[in-house]
């Protein structure tokens, strides 16, 4: 396909663009300025598919540009499904403050209560708290010194081999060079360890607790650790050169990185972060939102989201990536607006996010 008739193909994304639009009846102020952004970044060498949802005064309306996979002319839809990568970390951050809302545990409990004797002993673990996993103040580093391992270890499918007994393995001589609490670095390894925990206090799999107390309550079908191979499809992810990448597979780290999911879901649940915390799980996730740590020099930290001013709004973001995909999320409660955006390649899309985000809250 040449370069020519792909771009002709891109701009009648963008002049259908209003068909896509959910609940549209008139062209909204933001749409132009979205898809001239939008068109900012599929016109980078090697982008593929774009899928933006915003919500504004609690409307969504949803965008897409680009093609599924290369060169096939067939753009994504709200239904298609993207590895979300660290943005899993928002949901296991739900569930952990869902077992502080039932009381089971506190934020403030020392992890090494729930940890086998012969590791809980290693002086470098008492100072971590639940609190300190959720928020990237443990001291614990980006990632385990002994993930690659093992010898079959593939540094493009790197969490798929590493284990409970690696994990554990890697904290019985961890050695920590801050005290909990006192510095903010971010830890994939963190949310790993802190996945296994709440799936060992609660005694089910990782990928249970997030259908039970989570995508089961808000019908989020497509959003899960594994998909059905009957009924749903991982869209093909792209690294920075257009070579197609595995997907990401976890085991002791699914806490981090492990979560797929579609446009549709994820304004869903930016949606159900502004209702009025009465059930569990609204209650949960109105714990990730309170403040837990400052970052210099102008961002708040709660449970794994990152908060920072816009104006005078307050806006709660967290981004994820793995080989292929980018992903973003970011909440303005006081405006009951949202952004969600997705796309199937390692370009970054940090700048677009900010842009759209600004925008967003900007508009009347």
């Amino acid at each position: 396909m040449s370069k020519a008739f792909f771009s002709a193909l891109i701009f009648l994304s963008f002049a259908i663009n209003g068909v896509l639009a959910q609940d549209t009846l008139k062209r909204d102020p933001l749409e132009p300025y979205i898809d001239s952004v939008a068109y900012t970044y599929t016109q980078q060498s090697h982008t593929h598919a774009l899928a933006i949802g915003i919500v504004h005064h609690n409307r969504a309306q949803t965008f897409f540009y680009g093609e599924t996979v290369k060169e096939n002319a067939t753009l994504p839809t709200e239904e298609t499904i993207y590895e979300i990568g660290s943005m899993t970390q928002i949901f296991t951050a739900t569930l952990l403050a869902d077992v502080v809302e039932k009381g089971i545990i506190r934020l403030e409990d020392p992890i090494v209560k729930f940890l086998p004797d012969s590791i809980a002993h290693n002086t470098s673990l008492q100072g971590i708290t639940f609190q300190s996993l959720a928020n990237h103040t443990s001291g614990l580093p980006h990632s385990p010194s002994n993930l690659d391992k093992n010898p079959n270890y593939n540094p493009q499918d790197p969490y798929a081999l590493y284990t409970r007994r690696d994990l554990f393995a890697f904290l019985k001589s961890f050695q920590a060079n801050t005290t909990p609490g006192e510095k903010y670095e971010y830890s994939p390894l963190g949310y790993g360890l802190l996945g296994e925990l709440i799936s060992m206090i609660a005694k089910k799999p990782y990928g249970q607790l997030v259908k039970e107390v989570i995508t089961t309550p808000l019908s989020m079908t497509n959003t899960t650790n594994k998909l059905n191979p009957k009924t749903q499809q991982l869209i093909q992810g792209y690294d920075e050169k257009g070579q197609e990448t595995l997907s990401w597979n976890t085991q002791a780290m699914a806490g981090a990185t492990v979560l797929k999911s579609s446009l549709k879901d994820l304004l869903v649940y930016a949606q159900a972060q502004f209702n009025m915390p009465n059930t569990p799980l609204e209650r949960a996730m109105a714990l990730t939102r309170q403040f837990t740590y400052f970052l210099p020099p102008d961002s708040d930290i709660g449970l794994a989201w990152h908060m920072n001013m816009v104006g005078d709004i307050v806006v709660y973001s967290h981004t994820g990536n793995s080989g292929g995909y980018r992903s973003f999320i970011a909440l303005a409660p006081d405006k009951k607006s949202a952004l969600v955006v997705l796309t199937n390649t390692a370009i970054s899309t940090d700048d677009i996010c900010t842009q759209i985000m600004e925008r967003i809250i900007a508009t009347e």
